[in-house]
């Protein structure tokens, strides 16, 4: 995520800084790589919902089967309602815009977290490697504010809409809060087919490759399919659009509301066209075929939005962060990451990708970032540190001393082996999740010079 919408590093800081809304130890770089079963794993989503006349309210069904990945039985579940963080459990007479009902395949437990947990309790312990699924009803009221998710005059976004997996590891359970900004997701990738019923004047941008069939009179049933994705997202509303393919093969589908400046979405498809091709190049193919720009020029209170196949763009004349979200595709969608105890991994990198391919100058930048914010203050925070009461901190370390750490190193590894190391690590995460000591691992193999004071000085503990 990121409220960037000028792609020059000391502009798009300001702006970040004006529009903020409301650790473990280090390890041997140098040692074997830890083994951290992550569970349930292997996700597949099988959903079908229906929309009401201008798409705000979606009902239906949802289906999510998994493997339990790690030697201990497995006697429950964790579902993620992320939907429900900003209204919580809500009030009698409204209630949490995200609900589920009708559990099949397990018992389910009161919600907890604020109304964004429900821990299914499965009929009989998982062995390890086996499968087991659990279904139940799902019922979406889209919110009545601009945001990922809520609404824009006759415009519906659905991201974090869709229940998830909650991911279990050596570290427990996994039901850290939603901190109300940034990110606080954490999940695995898996497999989505989404069948969405939708009146026909509604288009419906979604994660995924789409295809379309008609419906009952009047009405349009939009199917998503994704393989290897993280999350699930899509939108609905009078879209206008446009679809490009770059010379790499990628195709690009944009829908912007009528109000958006036709030279913003004429730059922000530039941009995605050039940006997608080159981190293609640098990082390693864009795996999904197809990517979604949904772009508004009323985002401003949140900004953009990365999901996997599809971002959500706050597209002035001048354009948005189009560069900086898909960047997102490799830091959080193919190489995941916890993003409520780092979320240096995917926004740093994200920004730091975002300068390169602007070709910023950065050969100061991390002298102009000045005297750190805190004595407290270091990259690898998680949300938790921000949210009690260091939100100006999130913004200025995250992004701005963050991606300045990663050009630094680069001058410290030199360009081709950067190139070369950010290759390797995302090969090697790809479709995973990395941590911050799987990062520090990468750039010490990637030179002969002890790395220990560099990271000391960047604070990356």
């Amino acid at each position: 995520m990121t409220l960037l919408r000028r792609r020059t590093a000391s502009l798009a800081l300001a702006a970040l800084l004006l529009l903020v809304p409301r650790a473990a130890a280090a390890q041997d770089p140098s040692g074997p790589a830890p083994v951290r079963a992550a569970t349930p794993d292997r996700p597949s989503y099988d959903v079908a919902l229906r929309a009401d006349g201008d798409g705000s309210h979606w009902t239906g069904r949802q289906t999510v089967s998994f493997r339990n990945a790690t030697r201990k039985p497995l006697s429950s579940v964790d579902l993620r309602l992320w939907g429900n963080g900003t209204d919580g459990c809500g009030t009698p007479g409204s209630p949490s815009p995200v609900r589920v009902g009708g559990v099949v395949g397990g018992t389910p437990r009161p919600l907890d977290v604020g109304c964004t947990a429900l821990r299914i309790d499965l009929p009989a312990p998982l062995p390890y490697g086996a499968r087991a699924s659990v279904s139940f009803d799902v019922s979406i009221t889209v919110p009545d504010r601009v945001h990922r998710f809520g609404r824009d005059g006759a415009h519906r976004y659905l991201g974090n809409a869709l229940p998830l997996l909650s991911v279990r590891d050596a570290q427990g359970a996994h039901l850290d809060p939603d901190v109300g900004f940034g990110e606080s997701f954490f999940t695995l990738a898996g497999d989505f087919r989404v069948v969405l019923d939708h009146p026909t004047a509604l288009k419906v941008p979604a994660t995924g490759t789409t295809t379309r069939r008609a419906g009952a009179p009047g009405r349009t049933v939009t199917t998503s399919v994704a393989h290897g994705v993280r999350d699930f997202a899509w939108a609905a509303g009078p879209f206008r659009t446009r679809t490009v393919t770059t010379p790499g093969g990628i195709r690009l589908n944009a829908y912007w509301t009528a109000a958006t400046a036709p030279e913003g979405v004429a730059t922000d498809l530039r941009a995605a066209v050039g940006s997608v091709d080159a981190f293609g190049e640098r990082f390693g193919r864009y795996p999904y075929g197809e990517l979604d720009l949904v772009m508004s020029d009323n985002f401003d209170e949140f900004g953009s939005m990365e999901f996997p196949g599809l971002v959500l763009l706050w597209t002035e004349p001048e354009g948005s962060a189009v560069v900086h979200e898909i960047a997102h595709q490799w830091f959080y969608g193919i190489v995941g990451n916890d993003q409520f105890a780092s979320p240096w991994l995917d926004e740093s990198f994200a920004q730091y990708a975002n300068q390169v391919y602007y070709r910023e100058p950065t050969v100061t930048c991390w002298e102009d970032q000045g005297e750190w914010p805190s004595e407290t203050a270091a990259l690898t925070r998680p949300m938790s540190y921000y949210a009690d009461g260091r939100r100006s901190e999130y913004v200025r370390v995250v992004y701005g001393r963050g991606a300045c750490a990663l050009h630094d190193l680069e001058r410290v590894l030199g360009g081709p082996a950067t190139a070369a190391m950010l290759r390797g690590y995302v090969r090697d995460h790809w479709l995973g999740v990395a941590t911050t000591e799987d990062f520090k691992r990468a750039a010490q193999a990637a030179t002969g010079k002890d790395l220990g004071p560099f990271w000391t000085e960047h604070r990356i503990h």
